[in-house]
């Protein structure tokens, strides 16, 4: 199984780039097959993304992160907050792919802030992002505040995430609910109005 990490952090070491690391870590150890991890570092293609925005093409490096990310099993999106959202280079990257290229690929949503008041940007930034691109996202998304690192309970998450993203790339059916059934609406109107001379 390829797994594929998209980093947005800036800073070197970023905390960022070690939650991801952690992610991948986990769902490496979790799977029972062998997982191949590769790590796509944002930082290194702004200047290709901005390119790419202006030239309508990709540069060398730009293309093979987007071959990475569209062919890959499984994969972990990590952003640093700004401004109560995801970084705009995250952003950027995801804008440059094509649109349905990442339909039915299970993702698994992280985020790092210097504030636990944050952590909301999983829920109300991340996850509709990625269900406009039709991804399946996992259920447990992870958000690591400054405090977080060394505390009980971010292990935990980033177990219980890993084994969802797992169970996702190993091709277990996830549960559907039943589809309604679909009745015309003539139908129901005439339901409505009883029988015919009643």
């Amino acid at each position: 199984m390829r797994l594929v990490v998209v980093s947005a952090g800036l800073s070197v070491p970023s905390s960022t780039r070690l939650l991801g690391d952690r992610l991948a870590a986990a769902a490496v150890r979790t799977a029972a097959e062998p997982v191949e991890v590769e790590v796509v570092e944002l930082r290194d293609l702004a200047v290709e993304i901005a390119h790419n925005f202006t030239g309508g093409f990709p540069g060398r490096q730009l293309a093979a992160a987007i071959d990475a990310v569209t062919s890959a099993d499984g994969l972990i999106v990590v952003t640093p907050v700004f401004s109560a959202s995801y970084s705009g280079l995250f952003k950027s990257f995801f804008d440059v792919i094509e649109k349905d290229a990442l339909a039915g690929l299970p993702v698994l949503i992280a985020a790092t802030g210097g504030t636990a008041r944050h952590s909301l940007v999983l829920e109300h930034a991340l996850r509709p992002l990625f269900a406009h691109l039709r991804a399946v996202v996992v259920p447990t998304g992870v958000y690591a505040a400054s405090e977080d690192w060394g505390a009980q309970g971010l292990d935990g998450r980033v177990e219980r995430a890993a084994g969802e993203l797992v169970g996702l790339m190993s091709g277990r059916p996830a549960r559907r609910r039943a589809e309604p059934e679909v009745v015309p609406f003539a139908e129901q109107l005439a339901a409505l109005s009883g029988p015919a001379g009643g």
